[in-house]
């Protein structure tokens, strides 16, 4: 069954936790959706887990775009999010509308994901005047990398924590159907997420948040060498991949694959007509 926002409210009401992972291609798409998850993200995590840049500020509108595509083609059941990359809506309402517009219309997501607290509730607005659902995101937020100083917990002094609920409360307000949660302590987390009445999906928030999201490539161990404090390590696919290709070289190398049953007949004397050709 499709998952909606509407999924989403229902669950913090019936108190029924949420998970969401991330994806950026088809095939990935498709087997997280098989698995059950009710929301995907296609993050702008992409520019480092694929893309293979230092943080999130080099992926473009278009990046997301095309492999939004990619993961609504995979998944059918999942809420597919798409993330609004760096300067996708900090120069104006108008053009935070048209590229919100375009994630929807082009991309084929059913919501976006705004990075930022009251300095955004206007932009807020206007895309869901547009008829767009939003999702918000509050504590670390990757693309404030370079003020931030880097990629810190947040909501550690008492200014932090006001400020962060000020945030949420004003982004609820503004109509956000959901505020992801980034690297804030877990007392933090569940006090926000006991004064809105939204869902809060966490990623290392802890656990009283009412749900939570990870990227995938993190949690199967399939990406770099470095596993956030926050990860919980599921399986470790990047061993068995590199093992299986490995596998694969030698069995190349000592004419193990392909065997018979990989291969493909043709009638003996066609060959053998062919053969006396050449």
């Amino acid at each position: 069954m499709k998952k909606t926002v509407q999924t989403f409210k229902e669950a913090k009401q019936n108190g029924r936790k949420l998970s969401m992972l991330t994806a950026y291609d088809y095939s990935t798409a498709k087997l997280i959706d098989e698995a059950g998850v009710d929301g995907i993200l296609v993050g702008d995590s992409l520019g480092m887990v694929v893309l293979g840049y230092e943080n999130t500020l080099q992926v473009t509108l278009e990046d997301i775009i095309h492999h939004t595509r990619a993961v609504a083609r995979g998944a059918k059941n999942a809420l597919i999010v798409a993330d609004m990359p760096f300067l996708s809506y900090h120069i104006s309402v108008e053009e935070t509308v048209r590229n919100a517009g375009r994630l929807i219309q082009e991309g084929m997501a059913q919501c976006v994901k705004i990075e930022g607290g009251t300095e955004v509730v206007e932009k807020i607005k206007a895309i869901i005047n547009a008829q767009i659902p939003v999702m918000g995101h509050l504590g670390l937020t990757p693309q404030s990398v370079n003020v931030m100083g880097g990629f810190k917990v947040q909501g550690k002094t008492k200014d932090q924590i006001e400020k962060l609920v000020e945030d949420a409360k004003a982004i609820e307000k503004a109509g956000v159907f959901a505020i992801v949660l980034e690297c804030v302590p877990t007392e933090v987390a569940e006090v926000i997420s006991q004064i809105v009445s939204i869902p809060t999906i966490g990623i290392g928030a802890g656990n009283k948040c009412d749900g939570q999201i990870l990227v995938t490539q993190d949690m199967l161990g399939m990406y770099g060498d470095f596993v956030p404090k926050f990860v919980k390590q599921y399986r470790h696919l990047g061993n068995e991949f590199i093992e299986g290709i490995r596998e694969y070289i030698k069995d190349v190398e000592d004419l193990k694959f392909p065997k018979e049953e990989h291969s493909f007949k043709i009638d003996k004397n066609i060959i053998e007509e062919i053969k006396k050709l050449y």
